[in-house]
């Protein structure tokens, strides 16, 4: 039998504009920052600081917004940092990981139709 991660409550209903699944994930992670941030987590960035020096310039505020809004959708998992100068470690769910397939074929469909773009690395990196 499948699991699923479950949104529930209010924060389900604060989220959720119709019974469409398109809908709810285009609420959860259709603005403009959602997947790059999870591509970067695809990608082995985990820091905030690493988040934060992407290549699209997120503005900081934006990116800690974020960051919470994806945690409370059972997205992504901050943890304590074990590494100096850092506070916290920010990692996909099992949720998360299975937008990898997502985030690649949209990646793949931009380096084939929009000149100039490049592709993404071969593999995302492991969950540790």
């Amino acid at each position: 039998m499948r699991t699923r991660t479950k949104i529930k409550g209010a924060q389900a209903k604060r989220m959720k504009r119709s019974d469409c699944p398109l809908s709810c994930t285009l609420d959860l992670i259709g603005d403009r920052w959602s997947l790059l941030i999870v591509r970067d987590l695809l990608f082995g960035r985990s820091r905030y600081s690493e988040l934060a020096a992407a290549g699209e310039g997120i503005p900081t505020n934006i990116l800690a917004q974020r960051l919470k809004q994806l945690e409370q959708g059972g997205i992504i998992e901050r943890r304590p940092s074990a590494k100096p100068r850092s506070r916290y470690d920010y990692c996909l769910t099992k949720a998360g990981l299975k937008l990898a397939p997502a985030v690649r074929a949209l990646a793949e469909w931009g380096h084939s139709e929009i000149a100039g773009t490049r592709p993404l690395p071969l593999q995302a990196r492991r969950r540790k």
